[in-house]
């Protein structure tokens, strides 16, 4: 079993930056894919951000492509998502996945078994 817990989020204004972390434990983080998604106020959730497993291949979603960047660090189970010039439809909860058997990154949900609790991120106008 994998734990996932996020951090990093709050309120900052527009134009801002943050920066979320994803601490895992319990089985061996770095063998899978790992995203990002969120969930905004009366939204679906949608992906985000997300890396293969060695860090050499990384998607984005359009609506953050050129402001957000995921990296991760393996030796420490943990990864990032750097969010730099924040607008307010990026307030929503941030949610950290973890693949059960995927290398490469995938927009899906289904194709992450493990998820965290999330984190809030409020960007104000």
């Amino acid at each position: 079993q994998v734990q996932l817990v996020e951090s990093g989020g709050g309120l900052v204004q527009a134009g801002g930056s943050l920066r979320l972390s994803c601490a895992a434990s319990g089985r061996t983080f770095g063998s899978y894919a790992a995203a990002w998604f969120r969930q905004g106020p009366g939204k679906e959730r949608e992906f985000v951000a997300g890396i293969s497993w060695i860090g050499d291949s990384t998607l984005y979603a359009d609506s953050v492509k050129g402001r957000f960047t995921i990296s991760r660090d393996n030796a420490k189970n943990t990864v990032y998502l750097q969010m730099n010039s924040l607008q307010s439809e990026d307030t929503a909860v941030y949610y950290c996945a973890r693949s059960s058997h995927n290398l490469i990154p995938l927009s899906t949900e289904e194709s992450y078994a493990y998820w965290g609790q999330g984190t809030q991120v409020t960007v104000s106008s």
